[in-house]
């Protein structure tokens, strides 16, 4: 359906995924579109960093749920596939455990529960074909009313629950993904395997809800990899933004927004750009914290952002592999699993630690020599407010003390071994990210309410909007890409009207009006 939207100027802030696909929307619709990001690359946290053997993703590696993708670039009378070459990886990782045991899980169902079978035998593989089952109930339960829909609408999941007696029972009592796991699997070693997951969102899998749980199916349904990298990803939506007549500002660093009509919005410099609507992606607790003007910390509330998701310490290098066979996504367990996220939640590196390593250069369809691109995660806490920090150097060695001698007594090894500017630090991502504290995730998702305290794209304050993982329906790619949807559709809602003025910038907060040209005819119709 075709719709008139007149040519009023919105202002996003920040490029990360959400904002990037929001502005695709809005500048399609015919609005005029501004994209301010504090850093010199689109993509937020889809981050590259250079090594002898090329680009290595530092972000996000999983691709998944490729239909939100593809809803995006149809949106928008384009093809995904025309934009990026996906590879899918019919092994969609191999697990390692401190006794020497491995495990494939594959895109086949099927392969992965006679995998199992052979793992851990025929009850196992029983009990994950139960919880493969379970996992489809809950994905498409919340996928409308919750991950699809602006707003979690829990009415909605509740009259689900009372018309089907199967998924009531699927979802009661209320437990920790642990604990239900626990229940689901006779081997420990796959409890612990599925517990994982609560880490996609930035999670302990002790304190977070069982529904977590849907994750799994979500990964199950298909796994990709972007030829080029993720990066690829972000660079292909800025693409599709500009071509639509969007404008893009990095190295561009906002220090308020300044609420009223027009919305205002101040740059360090001192400049002050206007518009009808400013949509903010980035972390809402830079709002709550007051860290963009006294005039939007009511944007959210406090309880909105509190308590922090897990932030991470990464390395991004290139190396020769030595020892074990690495597929591209590998997992290494640790023995003591809940060791690992009780020193996380005193505020500590752990020591004892699961560690997933990406082998950026394996694949279906790729047969590395030499060197080869890794990025190695172990999970880590965010910055605590106003508590005395490692010293840089010590976090360094320590870092690497439990990276890379836990891997090498799993025997896997690297030569060389990375030094410290291949490791960013959760202190380092609270200064990339600022206001963030380092989490990656935004709020924590411990608790079964979590998803419904989290901000939606329409904050307290008229005329700013919010997207992004920080924003429901919180972390990860697909769901930061949702939020821009939802944000884009909220603005086009409000804003489909007769503009007749155009602002312009000047020091000082002062703007002046003039006509603009007739209205736009879009190809995408908000609904």
């Amino acid at each position: 359906m075709l719709q008139t939207v007149s040519r009023q100027r919105v202002i996003v802030i920040g490029a990360g995924i959400g904002g990037l696909a929001a502005a695709v929307r809005l500048a399609d619709a015919g609005m005029d579109v501004e994209v301010l990001e504090l850093g010199s690359k689109p993509g937020g946290k889809l981050r590259t960093f250079p090594s002898p053997a090329g680009p290595v993703d530092a972000g996000p590696t999983v691709f998944t749920m490729r239909p939100v993708f593809e809803e995006l670039f149809a949106s928008v009378g384009e093809r995904l596939e025309d934009h990026l070459e996906l590879i899918e990886e019919p092994l969609l990782a191999r697990h390692w455990w401190p006794d020497g045991s491995t495990l494939d899980l594959h895109a086949d169902p099927e392969a992965s529960a006679e995998a199992i079978r052979e793992f851990s035998g025929p009850r196992s593989a029983d009990q994950f074909r139960r919880f493969c089952a379970r996992a489809r109930r809950l994905f498409e339960a919340f996928d409308g009313p919750i991950m699809r829909a602006p707003r979690p609408n829990l009415g909605q999941v509740i009259g689900k629950c009372l018309a089907d007696s199967q998924l009531m029972r699927d979802m009661t009592p209320p437990k920790t993904l642990w604990r239900s796991l626990a229940g689901q699997f006779s081997d420990p070693r796959l409890a612990q395997l599925f517990a994982r997951y609560a880490t996609y969102v930035g999670g302990s899998p002790f304190r977070s809800p069982d529904i977590l749980s849907l994750i799994w199916h979500a990964e199950a349904s298909g796994v990709w990899r972007i030829r080029g990298g993720m990066v690829k990803l972000a660079r292909a939506l800025e693409h599709l933004a500009i071509a639509r007549g969007a404008r893009f500002s990095y190295d561009t660093e906002v220090s308020a927004i300044l609420p009223g009509t027009p919305m205002r919005v101040r740059l360090l410099s001192g400049v002050e750009r206007t518009a009808d609507a400013v949509m903010f992606n980035g972390d809402p607790v830079a709002l709550a914290s007051g860290r963009l003007g006294p005039a939007a910390r009511d944007a959210v509330k406090a309880r909105a952002v509190k308590p922090r998701a897990l932030s991470a310490y990464v390395w991004t290098f290139a190396a020769e592999p030595r020892g074990v066979d690495l597929t591209h996504h590998n997992v290494f367990f640790n023995t003591h699993y809940r060791r690992e996220f009780a020193a996380i939640e005193e505020g500590r590196m752990p020591e004892d630690a699961a560690l997933y390593v990406c082998a950026q250069d394996r694949g279906v369809d790729v047969d590395p020599e030499g060197l080869e691109r890794f990025e190695i995660i172990l999970n880590g806490p965010a910055v605590r407010q106003g508590e005395p920090l490692m010293d840089v150097e010590e976090e360094y060695e320590k870092c690497m003390t439990v990276t890379f001698d836990t891997l090498a007594r799993r025997g896997l090894t690297f030569s060389p071994i990375p030094g410290p500017r291949a490791l960013t630090t959760p202190r380092q991502f609270a200064t990339r990210f600022p206001g963030s504290e380092g989490s990656l995730y935004g709020q924590s998702p411990h608790g079964m309410m979590a998803t419904f305290r989290r901000p939606t794209v329409r904050s307290a304050v008229p005329g700013l909007y919010l997207a992004g993982g920080g924003v429901h329906p919180g972390a990860g790619l697909p769901m930061a890409m949702s939020s821009g949807r939802h944000a884009a559709e909220a603005i086009l809602r409000d804003h489909v009207s007769i503009s007749t003025s155009r602002h312009t910038d000047t020091r000082g907060g002062m703007w002046t009006a003039s006509r603009t040209a007739a209205p736009t005819v879009s190809r995408s119709s908000p609904s």
